[in-house]
Order: structure tokens, then sequence, then C-alpha cells
């Protein structure tokens, strides 16, 4: 389709596989899982609640590479290591999407990238 366009921004991390950071087509953004990464280091910044806040910076700033904004998210998705860091989730999950609540699921899983605590991804709209 000649009307896709891969987003990338160094405002993020690049991303720790061969996928693009995220892609829009037809005004719909899907941006990839965003660990808690500091993009200027590479590395996971330490702990739950610093990690989701990075994590949810880089997928703000993508969504800003392309177009979008938080209070244009459709749904999110989120994988936690812990499910009993959940209230901290969703204190620090607010901060981020005051009046505007998206869809969301959270899932407990086994294991993420690198080690980290939690990743989110989520679908927006552009324009």
């Amino acid at each position: 389709m000649s009307d896709i366009k891969l987003i990338h921004t160094d405002k993020a991390p690049a991303a720790v596989g061969p996928y693009s950071q995220a892609a829009t087509a037809n005004n719909m953004l899907f941006v990839s899982g965003q660990l808690g990464i500091n993009p200027a280091e590479g590395k996971l910044v330490d702990g739950f609640k610093a990690q989701t806040r990075q994590a949810l910076d880089n997928m703000k700033a993508i969504l800003e590479e392309a177009g979008s904004s938080l209070d244009k998210v459709l749904a999110v998705d989120v994988f936690i290591l812990d499910m009993g860091r959940f209230a901290d989730l969703n204190a620090i999950y607010s901060e981020y999407f005051t009046g505007h609540k998206p869809a969301r699921a959270a899932i407990q899983v086994g294991g993420l990238p690198l080690g980290g605590l939690v990743e989110l991804k989520c679908v927006a709209v552009t324009g």
C-alpha cells in the first residue's frame, strides 16, 4: 500500500528488533510497544514507576512525530511483569490521560524485552 508511512523519531528509543516505532495509514497510527528506555542512553531507566513514565514519554514522542497526540489515542495495551504494580501503573497512566480515557487492556506477562518491567503500545488517529 502506497499510503503506509513508517514513523521514526530520535526522541524515542530505536526499535530493539526488525520493526518500526510506528506505522500509519488512512489516518490510523499503530505505535509499537514502548519500554522504559531512555532514548539518549539506550538503556532502561531504574524502577517500575520510572519505566512506566519513560515508556509513556516515548509513546507520546512517537505520537507527536506522526502528527497525533495522547488525546487522539483510541486504545492502549499494557504489558506488565507484576500485576501487584497495577495501582502504580494506574496512578502514572492517569497523569498522561487526564480527561481523555482511551480503551485499555492490561496483561501480566512472564517477561519483557531487555528485562523491562512494563511495555505499552497504542492505536491512535492522526490529523
